[in-house]
């Protein structure tokens, strides 16, 4: 059976003949089991205007998550957690269940703890909720019965790896289980409204353990993410049929559990004093806000061999050709250097208005003198060296304005049409006149 899209075949081979992904087929432990017939149901369609009504949302206890979930927790909704191990994600779905059991009854299943480590985990954390029930059961009915017994608003299940169905002969965790306790879990949230969160472990890869129908079946899918050593966590959500796709909360891990970062920005710009050359901040949109993010450039002459080329958070592809557009149009070349590139943080940004304060932290580093530290840039760079407005430049603007930032080079095109207070923006629409900007 297929763990990507849980198509079946005959006989092991080295590509699934369905989905066409390799080294996915494993030896499938059902043996001919399969789900008992469900009668079938007697209601009738409805009309979309009927059903057009969505239930008040339940508040998560925390800003930052009620962000990424698109305003809070939908009733009836199953949302799916991600994450690497220790990173998290219990401790995190602990504190919610508390706070939504101050004013709703809550079943929280675990299939890896008993109930006296859960319990010792909310002591250390300060938590205590009345309306929380703690089920250490890893059989899917006895876990859906206590929940349709307890009226349960929302149910938290860790994890679905543990989970199991008496209707099939396959072991936990197996691609037949999975798929089949994943859907059973969407009909009995769609049918009696209750809130679902599955935690779920990830492959090595950093991608859910499991076939790819897992992902399919939820209605949002959030990723815990941390970079090896720090405290900082981000929930990205990759999947939300309730809100925004790669909106991010940022959390961050203390002994009390994980706390909420006011101002985001701030885990990014701890910058050294002076500033160094090769820095330069910009202004990224992640999700649906600005982050202000340091972005760090290194070039050094080639010892041996060919150039390398480092990206850190930032595409590999794009830089190159990036530095080819600094030859060209700016005059600078680093064919003779080693070139190196770094999103401070650990973020990765995937959208194009990096390109402006990616070439000019390595302009920076090269010439060896250093920017100055209230100077902010973004812009996409095309080809032909032209400087290219992005999306959402006043609202960029006004975030460095917010975080005493006194200078933007931006796209001539993203200049706001009245000025904005605290900040002065200078319009550039070539790759050289930006360059030669900066260093005035």
């Amino acid at each position: 059976m297929c763990r990507a899209c849980g198509a079946e075949t005959p006989r092991w081979q080295g590509q699934c003949p369905q989905c066409e992904e390799w080294n996915t087929l494993e030896r499938s432990e059902q043996v001919g089991a399969r789900a008992a017939p469900r009668a079938a149901s007697n209601r009738a369609p409805l009309v979309l205007t009927d059903g057009a009504a969505p239930g008040a949302r339940i508040a998560a206890g925390s800003a930052e998550l009620d962000r990424v979930l698109g305003g809070g927790i939908v009733p009836g909704s199953v949302v799916l957690l991600g994450g690497d191990p220790g990173i998290g994600k219990s401790t995190l779905l602990l504190q919610v269940a508390a706070a939504v059991a101050r004013g709703a009854p809550v079943l929280y299943a675990t299939g890896e703890e008993s109930a006296a480590q859960v319990g010792a985990r909310a002591s250390r954390l300060g938590l205590s909720a009345p309306g929380l029930e703690i089920a250490p059961e890893s059989d899917l009915e006895t876990i859906l019965d206590g929940a349709r017994s307890a009226r349960a608003a929302l149910l938290i299940i860790d994890s679905i790896q543990t989970v199991h169905s008496a209707q099939l002969a396959a072991s936990a965790g197996g691609v037949a289980q999975l798929r089949e306790c994943a859907a059973t879990i969407v009909r009995h949230a769609k049918s009696s409204g209750t809130a679902v969160f599955i935690i779920g472990h990830v492959t090595r890869e950093g991608t859910i353990a499991g076939p790819k129908v897992l992902e399919h079946l939820v209605d949002t899918v959030l990723y815990f993410e941390s970079d090896a050593g720090s405290r900082y966590r981000i929930v990205r959500a990759t999947k939300n049929r309730f809100g925004a796709v790669n909106e991010l909360a940022f959390f961050a891990m203390t002994e009390g559990g994980l706390r909420e970062v006011a101002n985001p920005s701030a885990i990014f710009l701890a910058r050294s004093q002076p500033v160094a050359p090769g820095s330069i901040v910009t202004v990224a949109r992640e999700g649906g806000r600005p982050l202000l993010v340091e972005i760090q450039g290194l070039v050094d002459p080639m010892r041996f061999g060919n150039p390398r080329r480092v990206a850190q958070g930032l595409d590999a592809t794009r830089l190159a050709m990036l530095l080819a557009v600094l030859n060209r149009h700016a005059g600078l070349s680093l064919q003779d250097h080693d070139v190196f590139a770094n999103v401070v943080g650990g973020l990765s940004l995937g959208e194009t208005a990096s390109d402006l304060p990616v070439l000019l932290a390595l302009a920076s580093s090269l010439r060896d003198r250093a920017l100055p530290a209230t100077l902010i840039a973004f812009g996409e760079v095309g080809l032909t060296g032209e400087v290219r407005p992005v999306a959402y430049g006043e609202e960029r603007l006004r975030e460095a304005a917010k975080q005493g930032f006194k200078t933007a080079l931006v796209a001539e095109d993203n200049l706001p049409r009245k000025p904005v207070e605290g900040i002065t923006a200078i319009g550039v629409s070539r790759l050289a006149d930006a360059v030669a900007r900066a260093f005035a």
